[in-house]
């Protein structure tokens, strides 16, 4: 459904570039793809580009390098009746509740107006059509009348849900959908989004911090590290025996219900380079507890490590 291909996307920082000024690496030189029907989770620390290769999957940022596919084709090449088409393809759902509907507007008018863009509707059907998609998100007929500020967090986000529906999408980016929520109303949330994917055949790409969460919900996961994707496998897989160090890091990070087990890894060292400097060779060196030789001087090279396994590490090649 989506081909990433060498995929970079920078900012100026200063007023000086391109003319020689800093440049912050925000994706730099990502290779993805993403199946019909998948569920695959992008997770990684605050700050490595989740959120940004997002916005370039939503045609929200134009790649500085690299090519971002849809079915096919290329993004940046589709007409605007095309682009039009594709809007209607794939949806977002955003991560906070509280700041992503608009207060003035009443649910019907929040969930209706993809319904208006994109002329699926109209009238009385429109407003039945609002009414179908709040009951399928888990919400009373009376909503449609409401208002956000009269719901709760997790009502929000159903109505938010409802909205990304409206359109018919085959595709959803949920950008932390659950990182503002509170623990028993995650659940909730995660729930209904696996319903609705079964029920509608939807693929997800699901950006989360939060590998307890990612665990219950992906097919497939993608680590990234300061921009770069620094492996890629099967959910099963990458939980069973994660082969990047900093993948083994972040696991061993999940707080643990039980407080005698003890960790098996040291936490890492040192902070998160900064990506307007990055360091030399593989970004994650200064932190690795097994950095040897090369890593200080050849960024590594994606090698697979068995069906749907890649990861980018000198331990590997």
């Amino acid at each position: 459904m989506f081909d990433l291909t060498a995929v970079a996307r920078h900012y100026p920082v200063g007023r000086a570039w391109p003319s020689g000024g800093a440049i912050l690496r925000a994706v730099d030189g990502v290779d993805l793809s993403v199946t019909p029907g998948e569920t695959l989770a992008l997770v990684g620390e605050s700050g490595c580009g989740k959120s940004t290769l997002a916005r370039l999957l939503l045609r929200l940022e134009r790649p500085t390098a690299g090519t971002v596919r849809f079915r096919g084709r290329d993004l940046w090449g589709l007409s605007r009746a095309e682009v039009r088409g594709f809007r209607r393809q794939v949806q977002l759902v955003f991560q906070d509740p509280y700041a992503s509907l608009n207060p003035r507007l009443r649910v019907e008018e929040i969930v209706g107006e993809a319904l208006d863009i994109h002329r699926l509707a109209a009238g009385q059907a429109r407003r039945q059509r609002v009414l179908d998609l709040l009951g399928q998100v888990g919400l009373p007929s009376e909503a449609l009348d409401g208002y956000p500020h009269q719901f709760s967090g997790g009502q929000r986000q159903r109505i938010g849900i409802a909205r990304a529906l409206a359109a018919e999408p085959a595709l959803l980016v949920a950008d932390e959908p659950v990182s503002a929520l509170d623990v028993s109303v995650q659940a909730q949330i995660l729930n209904l989004l696996q319903d609705l994917q079964a029920a509608r055949g939807l693929t997800y790409v699901f950006i989360s911090h939060d590998l307890r969460v990612v665990e219950h919900v992906a097919d497939r996961v993608a680590v990234m590290y300061l921009g770069r994707i620094v492996e890629s496998a099967p959910v099963g897989d990458f939980y069973r025996e994660p082969l990047h160090p900093y993948s083994r890091a972040l696991l061993e990070a999940v707080p643990a219900p039980d407080p005698e087990r003890p960790n098996a890894l040291p936490p890492l060292s040192g902070d998160v380079p900064s990506p307007v400097a990055p360091p030399p060779g593989c970004p994650f060196h200064p932190r690795c507890p097994n950095a040897f030789e090369p890593c200080s001087r050849e960024v590594p090279i994606r090698a697979p490590q068995g069906t749907g396994r890649q990861v980018c590490c000198h331990l590997w090649r």
